[in-house]
């Protein structure tokens, strides 16, 4: 496998059965995901889309095909060699925000962190990047939906994975906050990939590459040209 290559998909399915119907929520995909690339996937509802995100993270394994981190097999890996993959090398935003109820916001957010007080200022830039920066010692109940969703944009950020795993990370905001969010995204280009899952084509303004899928299966691949990475701030680094 080409080294340039974080995680690669081969002809990748995901099926299940549904009583007597057999379901194909992603059927022979295949793709690669290269550092700094960041990388949509659309679809109407149904077609597969949060499916693919799981493969591509290792937190479903596929039925047929093979998606490999780094050359390395998902299905030849442990549960514990996947677990700390996916706690050490990636970052995920969900959905369906989900925090911790006992610890405030800035616990949240450093509370997968090697050394929490190492990396306390970077979880503090990132908040005020997100407009959160007076809600950091609040804790998750007295926020909005939208404000737990930024709250957990700054976790999946915090420790620059290689692979930033976001799941219709804006589906819960404003507009204006959602292309914020994407614009944080944008700028861990310069360290990581990302891999962006939504039905809003507003939201692929920074991709490379997109995937359109349809009934699980690749309908069509479209590619922009490469966009120079700017920084309008440097965040802090532990």
């Amino acid at each position: 496998m080409d080294n340039s290559v974080l995680i690669e998909a081969q002809a990748a399915s995901l099926i299940y059965r549904d009583g007597e119907r057999v379901v194909r929520a992603v059927d022979s995909v295949s793709l690669q995901v290269r550092p700094g690339e960041f990388v949509g996937i659309v679809g109407p509802s149904g077609s597969g889309k949060s499916s693919l995100l799981y493969l591509l993270s290792g937190l479903k394994l596929p039925t047929q095909g093979a998606v490999r981190y780094r050359g390395r097999c998902y299905t030849e890996a442990s549960d514990a060699e996947r677990s700390a993959m996916r706690r050490e090398r990636f970052g995920f935003v969900f959905q369906q925000p989900y925090l911790l109820g006992y610890l405030t916001v800035l616990e949240n957010v450093v509370v997968g962190a090697p050394d929490v007080r190492a990396y306390r200022e970077r979880a503090l830039w990132l908040l005020e990047q997100l407009g959160l920066a007076d809600k950091a010692h609040r804790y998750p109940p007295a926020l909005s939906g939208g404000e737990r969703q930024r709250a957990c944009v700054a976790r999946a950020l915090l420790m620059e994975p290689e692979v930033i795993f976001a799941d219709e990370p804006t589906a819960a905001l404003d507009q204006q906050t959602g292309l914020h969010v994407l614009d944080l995204l944008e700028q861990h280009r310069g360290t990581g990939a990302v891999v962006l899952v939504t039905h809003d084509p507003l939201m692929l303004r920074y991709c490379d590459t997109v995937y359109k899928l349809r009934s699980g299966q690749v309908e069509a691949v479209e590619t922009a040209p490469a966009k120079p990475l700017t920084r309008a701030d440097s965040p802090p680094t532990p």
